[in-house]
């Protein structure tokens, strides 16, 4: 029992959120063993301008505060093409850590009107280090380390999510599945 209270106070005193416990990210109180989640996938767009062609791909979904709390900790199954988004709504400054994630990802911070706000590159696993960007972002997207390079994605790109990757949008649409910004 004591063991327990000390796990849940370091937490609490090392949070890897803002302050709001639907914040976390990468989560605070997984417990030994704990099983990896797999989430249902939802499409995402990058738009690179004119640069370069857009891409399309499927990634996981984490809706819920407990599946943002748990992301990707315990998976060792990530490839090129995978990764898992955070959708954040209200926007908020969320700060992400790699507690219990054993492989590194590379973090994009996205922005209320889609644009790519900030990029983290290569994290360590396990690491404890608050990730984070000083302005409001409407979701957060993981995916294995490299895979920013690999799509040559930039801060400026846009990303949208849901529905709004196949058919255009007549008005702007921010929620948890569809992110289709004006």
């Amino acid at each position: 029992m004591r063991n327990w209270f000390i796990a849940i106070t370091y937490c609490l005193i090392c949070s890897c959120s803002s302050g709001e416990p639907t914040e976390k990210a990468a989560g605070c109180v997984a417990a030994s063993g704990e099983e990896a989640q797999h989430l249902d996938k939802i499409p995402l767009v990058i738009k690179h301008g004119e640069q370069a062609p857009d891409h399309a791909m499927r990634v996981e979904l984490a809706r819920t505060a407990k599946e943002q709390e748990k992301g990707l900790q315990h998976r060792t199954d990530l490839k090129a093409g995978d990764g898992m988004l955070f959708p954040m709504f209200p926007p908020r400054m969320p700060n992400f850590w790699m507690k219990d994630t054993p492989s590194p990802l590379d973090l994009i911070f996205i922005r209320t009107d889609g644009s790519v706000e900030r990029i983290v590159k290569n994290t360590q696993p396990n690491d404890r280090t608050p990730l984070f960007t000083e302005v409001p972002v409407s979701a957060v997207l993981e995916l294995p380390a490299g895979q920013v390079d690999a799509l040559a994605l930039d801060e400026g790109d846009r990303i949208h999510w849901g529905a709004c990757t196949q058919t255009a949008q007549a008005a702007p649409i921010a929620e948890a599945d569809n992110f289709c910004p004006g």
